[in-house]
């Protein structure tokens, strides 16, 4: 009879586990103002524990941390991107090696234009600021959304890093995030608890509000220019020239390689960061990438 029961025990174990997410809750989490949050990410999979049921609500949030959330929460992958060679952390991140457990994490990110600093410390315990810029770029990876043009007044808006300002203002916006008396506490390190509560609220706001389509790049007067490698690879670097300030930029999103011999290039401009003071003077922004010298680039310029 015991026999018999330890097997129908382990076949209910076995199915929930196939139902998905954990059969433990977090037992660390009860009474936490952000219990719900927690519990809908871990069962979404987005959110760890430091061992498999302590949460530790109040412990601080790493940078590593909280790249591999915001990956796994927004699915920013490489899928639509055609690589030469396969791309690693290391040749983007200086303090990344590529067998580290977020490497990955560090690199989607990355190619999908969330600002991670390049010389980043993995293990660099975050401030709410810094979380809230990742937060929302990483929210508007796969394209713009509308927000209420206002600004939010913050008691503490001296103390916020002004690189960090845009985000912050458009979470506030977005009711993802809110202030504690009118302040945000900018350099206060985030909890595990608050980051989880401000990262389930940006994954409710993008499923309740459609993005914006991307403006077409092909408006703008891109050149491209190839350069030999050696025999087997050119670089192609493409030029946005005649900028009124440095603060433009441009990126490839895609290379479709077709049986025609032409590599089709799809690129992203970006336009000044209006929370951020350019000098004026003309400057032309551009970006590199590499193909086969078999291919002929071709610029994605549809009708």
């Amino acid at each position: 009879m015991r026999k018999r029961l330890t097997i129908a025990m382990a076949a209910v174990l076995a199915l929930l586990m196939m139902l998905g997410g954990s059969v433990y809750a977090f037992t660390d989490t009860t009474g936490d103002p952000n219990e719900a949050q927690i519990a809908a990410l871990q069962k979404a999979g987005i959110v760890n524990g430091v061992t498999e049921q302590i949460f530790a609500p109040k412990g601080t949030v790493t940078m590593a941390q909280a790249v591999a959330m915001l990956v796994k929460a927004f699915d920013l992958n490489i899928d639509h991107i055609r690589f030469i060679k396969e791309p690693k952390a290391s040749d983007t991140f200086t303090n990344v090696p590529d067998d580290a457990w977020y490497a990955k994490s560090f690199l989607y990110a990355s190619l999908n234009g969330v600002p991670i600093p390049k010389d980043a410390d993995p293990m660099q315990k975050l401030t709410k600021e810094q979380y809230a810029d990742l937060l929302f770029h990483a929210l508007i990876a796969k394209g713009d959304y509308a927000f209420v043009k206002m600004y939010v007044v913050l008691k503490d808006e001296q103390e916020v890093t002004k690189a960090y300002m845009n985000s912050i203002q458009n979470l506030l916006l977005g009711k993802m995030t809110e202030l504690d008396n009118g302040y945000f506490y900018p350099k206060k390190e985030i909890t595990r608890s608050e980051a989880a509560r401000m990262l389930h609220a940006a994954i409710q706001f993008s499923k309740q509000h459609e993005p914006l389509p991307k403006p077409p790049a092909q408006q703008a007067d891109i050149k491209l220019n190839v350069t030999k490698v050696n025999d087997e690879v050119n670089k192609v670097t493409l030029v946005w020239a005649d900028r009124p300030n440095p603060g433009y930029g441009i990126s490839v999103s895609a290379i479709e390689f077709g049986e025609d011999g032409n590599a089709v290039i799809t690129y992203v401009l970006h336009e000044p960061d209006p929370n951020k003071f350019y000098p004026q003077v003309i400057s032309e922004a551009k970006v590199d990438t590499f193909i086969a010298s078999s291919y002929t680039p071709v610029l994605n310029n549809p009708k």
